[in-house]
């Protein structure tokens, strides 16, 4: 399993809000049923079993905030490929939560 999170900030804009932009970036979900997604204040956390879909959709991310209205963005990418076993996002907190508790 590879997860991801992603933040795609523009540059260019005057406006202290970016959501219009970042909303545009987040609508190429609907294009990718198969890749898990879960938006945060801070980003948006991937999971999938295939990287290059991965990446590809990290891309199309990046170009939908161009086509939108960006004329810069800074992205920002951390990727964690786990093979020795399945690690969904999901699992990931709960085994932190567990331990907090403890």
């Amino acid at each position: 399993m590879v997860t991801a999170e992603i933040s795609v900030i523009p540059m260019d804009t005057c406006a202290t809000s970016s959501s219009d932009i970042i909303a545009e970036a987040e609508r190429v979900f609907s294009r990718h049923p198969d890749v898990k997604n879960s938006i945060t204040a801070m980003g948006t956390e991937l999971e999938s079993n295939d990287i290059n879909k991965l990446f590809d959709v990290l891309k199309e991310m990046r170009q939908a905030s161009f086509n939108h209205s960006a004329k810069r963005i800074y992205t920002i990418i951390k990727i964690d490929d786990r093979r020795d076993k399945e690690s969904t996002l999901e699992q990931k907190v709960k085994s932190v939560s567990e331990k907090i508790r403890h």
